[in-house]
């Protein structure tokens, strides 16, 4: 799972999985903007099959939140 988050991550914002690690955050990837984010956001939901809420969606400024919220929906 957490590949695949990763993969969707560098194909939203145009960067290498390789740079993407536990605490990467909007604000070390240049091209995390609003628009991007909720691209981001689209992409998981649909990667995942989960729907996130509005307030969920302006938390998951990172990796790990991202992760642990994923996770969250996924298992239940």
């Amino acid at each position: 799972m957490e590949q695949r988050i990763k993969d969707i991550m560098a194909s939203v914002f145009e960067i290498s999985p390789e740079v993407i690690h536990e605490d990467i955050s909007s604000d070390e990837i240049e091209k995390w903007d609003s628009l991007h984010h909720m691209n981001l956001i689209a992409a998981l939901e649909e990667e995942f099959e989960i729907e996130f809420e509005e307030e969920e969606i302006l938390d998951l400024l990172n990796f790990k939140l991202i992760k642990l919220s994923v996770e969250e929906k996924v298992n239940g």
